[in-house]
C-alpha cells in the first residue's frame, strides 16, 4: 500500500520550518528606527536687544560730584547747577540729566520736583540710552581713499593723495575732500584734519545763516561758538551768546536753518511757550516737521568720530 503524496493544496504537517533549520544563518536583527528629529520652533526668537545703560554726565577731577536719586528701579545720576532762575529746570541730552535750580532751593524740594517729572525723565533717558546703544553697534568709518563723509544732507568723497606737504582742499564741483598725505601720517592725524575742516565749514556756514535770519526776527546776537554736542544742537543765553553743534554741518541746510531760527527766537522769548513757537513759526513755519526729521536723522547718522 502506498501513501499518497500531498499535492500543493494540502498542508504538510511535518514539513520543516526553515526558521528552525540549524544550518540556516539567522536573520539579521531588525534595524531600530531612527529617533524623530526634535520639534522645530514655529518662530525664530528675535535677537537680544542691546543692553541699555542710562547715560550720566561725565565728570572731571575739577567738577563737583553728581547727585543721585532713585526713580523706581533706576538709580539716576544727575548734574545740579544753581542759578538765579526762579524755578527748577530739567535738560536731558546724550550725557544724561542736568538740573538747574534756584540758589535757595533745598535738596528735598529739588528731589520732589524730579519725582514729579519721573515718567518724562526716565522716558527721555531711555531714548538717549537706546540711541547710544545703536550707535555703538554700528561699524565706524574706515578711513581710506574713497570713504564717504556726510555733508549738508548728502555725501562727499575723501581722497587721499601722497604729498610732500600736507593739505586739505574741498572741490565743490566734484564733491571731493582732498587730503595731502605725508610720510608717516597717522590715522588720528588724518581724522583731526577732517574734523578741523568740518569745524571751519560749520563756523562759516552758521555765521551766514545767523546773519540771514537775525534781521528777519529783529534780534541781534552777540557771539557764536561751536560745541561738540551729539543731540543738543544749540543754546542761547540772555546776553545773546549762541552755541551751535558743529555736527549740524552733516545735515541738510533746511535743518540747520531750523536750529538757527530756534536759537535766535530765544532772544525774544527765553522759554518754549506758545509765544516762542509763534516767533519761530513766523520765519520757519514747518518747525514741527524739522524737529522730527532732525531726531530721525540723528539716529541714522554713521559713526564718523568715535571720540
Amino acid at each position: 500500500m502506498t501513501t499518497p503524496k500531498p499535492d500543493g493544496s494540502q498542508l504538510d504537517l511535518f514539513a520543516r520550518d526553515p526558521r528552525l533549520d540549524p544550518w540556516r544563518a539567522p536573520a539579521p536583527p531588525a534595524a531600530k528606527p531612527a529617533p524623530p528629529p526634535p520639534p522645530q520652533p514655529l518662530f525664530k526668537a528675535p535677537p537680544a536687544p542691546p543692553r541699555i545703560t542710562l547715560p550720566s554726565p561725565p565728570r572731571t577731577p575739577d567738577d563737583p560730584p553728581l547727585k543721585r536719586i532713585v526713580l523706581g528701579q533706576y538709580a539716576v545720576d544727575y548734574e545740579l547747577k544753581r542759578s538765579s532762575r526762579r524755578s527748577i529746570g530739567f535738560m536731558i541730552d546724550d550725557e544724561g540729566l542736568h538740573v538747574t535750580a534756584p540758589r535757595r532751593a533745598t535738596q528735598p524740594s529739588i528731589e520732589e520736583a524730579i519725582r514729579a517729572k519721573q515718567r518724562w525723565i526716565l522716558s527721555k533717558l531711555h531714548e538717549r540710552g537706546e540711541r547710544r546703544a545703536r550707535q555703538a553697534q554700528r561699524e565706524p568709518l574706515r578711513w581710506e581713499d574713497g570713504a564717504r563723509l556726510p555733508y549738508l544732507g548728502g555725501e562727499i568723497v575723501l581722497r587721499l593723495e601722497p604729498a610732500a606737504r600736507s593739505h586739505c582742499v574741498f572741490d565743490a564741483e566734484s564733491r571731493e575732500l582732498r587730503i595731502g598725505v605725508t610720510a608717516g601720517l597717522s590715522e588720528w592725524q588724518l581724522k583731526e584734519r577732517v574734523r578741523l575742516w568740518f569745524h571751519a565749514e560749520a563756523k562759516r556756514l552758521f555765521t551766514e545763516r545767523l546773519d540771514l535770519y537775525a534781521p528777519q526776527l529783529d534780534v541781534h546776537y552777540r557771539s557764536m561758538t561751536l560745541s561738540s554736542a551729539g543731540t543738543r544742537w544749540g543754546s542761547c543765553t540772555v546776553a545773546g551768546n549762541i552755541r551751535l553743534s558743529w555736527r549740524l554741518v552733516h545735515y541738510p541746510l533746511a535743518l540747520i536753518d531750523y536750529v538757527v531760527v530756534h536759537e535766535l527766537a530765544h532772544l525774544r522769548e527765553m522759554n518754549h511757550s506758545p509765544a516762542f513757537w509763534a516767533v519761530v513759526g513766523s520765519v520757519y513755519p514747518d518747525y514741527d516737521g524739522a524737529r522730527l526729521e532732525l531726531r530721525r536723522r540723528s539716529h541714522e547718522m554713521p559713526v564718523l568720530f568715535v571720540a
